[in-house]
């Protein structure tokens, strides 16, 4: 996940690297050991550097926390739905599915985070909400509005079809299989090839 956390081009690198840092080895603590069982102290430690530097980049530990997150979940779904704006056919979305959700077990300490933590901290349910999954439906909804333009999905709520998409997308990378680390790779492509077929196809027996 060393990609996920960068800043802008405002930073130096070497303050650019120490924010990633702190992010990176943030992540990996409270992944293993909780939010409430990750001191500052200790993430300082981690992330190798003193503990009065965290403070020069984020407020408090929750303010970590929230940037770990939100952070995290927009490096994926903007991969995602670049990855949908550059395919050569519409059609292809089951393939860009089955490709992104395989992935997701590359991120298995951020979902574990998000999943975890969001139900102690409304603060990190909000800034997801606000910060991620409402400006994500909207780049889909165009996504999928141009698609019904073109007569290759049928004409319905595009907003609608765009919530489906992402949510079921997320709930698969929050499932149990993607979390544990002993699910096959079989087992994954399965799911994968599953919800993109249901996706695409619906649930009832074609006539």
């Amino acid at each position: 996940m060393q990609s996920i956390y960068q800043r802008g081009s405002s930073e130096s690198g070497a303050e650019e690297a120490t924010h990633s840092r702190i992010l990176n080895a943030a992540l990996r603590l409270f992944a293993s050991r909780g939010y409430d069982g990750t001191t500052t102290k200790d993430l300082a430690a981690a992330a190798n550097v003193a503990e009065g530097t965290l403070f020069r980049y984020f407020p408090n530990k929750k303010a970590i926390l929230i940037e770990v997150a939100t952070a995290g979940w927009i490096d994926i779904l903007t991969d995602l739905l670049t990855e949908l704006s550059e395919m050569g056919s519409y059609k292809a979305v089951a393939q860009v599915m089955r490709r992104r959700m395989l992935r997701m077990r590359e991120n298995k300490d951020l979902l574990q985070v998000c999943f975890v933590e969001a139900q102690y901290h409304p603060e990190l349910r909000e800034r997801i909400q606000l910060e991620v999954i409402a400006k994500m439906t909207d780049v889909a909804e165009a996504f999928f509005q141009t698609a019904m333009d073109k007569g290759i999905y049928r004409r319905t709520n595009p907003k609608i079809v765009a919530q489906v998409f992402l949510g079921m997308f997320a709930i698969a990378g929050f499932s149990e299989q993607t979390i544990l680390p002993d699910a096959s790779p079989a087992s994954l492509q399965e799911m994968a090839e599953g919800i993109a077929d249901i996706f695409l196809n619906g649930v009832l027996a074609k006539e």
